[in-house]
């Protein structure tokens, strides 16, 4: 674990975060089955995010009858089921997903198209688990914001097929498209309640 991301760890739980270190995406699975073990929910739902799918914990999720799965990350589905299932996850015991930027000063940021995964991270969900490659972590708040407008958010957008300016130049234009997928934003600079939200920092690069 290098500098930077012990710092991270160091102020992340100083803000009240639960924070687990993984040394690859197959370790961070290995501690993400354990969360969701000790958790015992009866609920689990997903908020879309490359790295959590690079662990393997949705498709292993998929397969275990013993939770009920809102599957939102389920591009098979109708797009209204999916935000049927949106809505309904948001009180699911658990819920799952990534992080847009990291600060070493300890807060979280994210950029939504419709929110539901801010909205479920925010309020509802009695636990979160949060996992984050190293390359998610920057110095600031100022270059978190920089590495969403130049990164997460023009690649997502190319990623998911938009038709917007940042899919052709690299770099959010603050557009009008209604395809754009940068509405809504937020950051997240202390837990409340302590420990509800865990945060698993993979030493690996991974996602955008």
């Amino acid at each position: 674990m290098n500098e930077q991301m012990e710092r991270c760890q160091k102020n992340l739980l100083r803000h009240g975060f639960d924070v687990r270190i993984a040394s690859d995406k197959e370790e961070a699975r290995r501690i993400l089955e354990e969360e969701i073990a000790a958790t015992v929910p009866e609920s689990i739902a997903f908020g879309g995010s490359m790295t959590m799918e690079a662990t393997g914990i949705v498709e292993a999720l998929r397969k275990d009858d013993r939770y009920r799965i809102y599957d939102t990350v389920n591009h098979a589905l109708p797009r209204e089921e999916r935000l049927e299932l949106r809505r309904q996850g948001l009180l699911a015991d658990l819920f799952i997903t990534g992080i847009n930027a990291i600060t070493e000063e300890g807060a979280l940021f994210w950029l939504d198209m419709q929110g539901n995964r801010i909205a479920a991270i925010a309020y509802g969900p009695r636990k979160v688990l949060l996992v984050a490659g190293r390359n998610k972590i920057v110095a600031t708040r100022a270059e978190a914001e920089e590495r969403i407008r130049t990164i997460a958010a023009p690649r997502n957008a190319a990623r998911l097929n938009q038709h917007t300016p940042c899919v052709q130049t690299g770099v959010c234009a603050d557009c009008s498209s209604e395809e754009r997928i940068c509405c809504t934003h937020m950051c997240m600079e202390r837990c409340v309640p302590r420990k509800r939200v865990t945060v698993i920092l993979i030493d690996e690069e991974l996602g955008l």
